[in-house]
């Protein structure tokens, strides 16, 4: 059992940030006799997933959406696999469009670097004059 900041630290996320999740209805922490949020380690793990897909850029209302999937059962297995497809494109593309401008910069900064290099190797040049 973890209390929202004992969970919040294991999940490098803020306490602000779990009650968010738990507003839009994305995660349903257990209560303690006294009301406080209780998080066991299948909280973690779910919440494990819902960060990875969100710093994957997935839109909070795909996650809800998915979530309420999840907990209507087993019937929606389809339309969650469908969901975890489309996402895993979404990801992809991401990757070709990082790849692309990865070597788009690389090619700039190397064309940067020559033109120091060779105002360097002019400036030197000219003091041996």
């Amino acid at each position: 059992m973890y209390s929202i900041t004992e969970a919040a630290k294991r999940l490098a996320v803020s306490p602000h940030t779990l009650r968010y999740y738990e507003k839009e209805g994305i995660i349903e922490p257990d209560r303690t006799s006294s009301g406080k949020r209780s998080y066991q380690d299948v909280h973690i793990d779910w919440l494990r997933f819902v960060i990875k897909l969100r710093e994957t850029q997935m839109p909070i209302a795909n996650i809800k959406a998915y979530t309420e999937l999840f907990k209507e059962g087993n019937h929606t297995k389809r339309e969650r696999l469908t969901t975890l497809e489309e996402h895993k494109q979404n990801i992809q593309e991401q990757i070709e469009t990082l790849s692309s401008t990865n070597e788009m910069l690389a090619k700039k900064i190397a064309s940067y670097k020559e033109l120091i290099s060779g105002d360097h190797c002019e400036r030197e040049a000219r003091r041996k004059m």
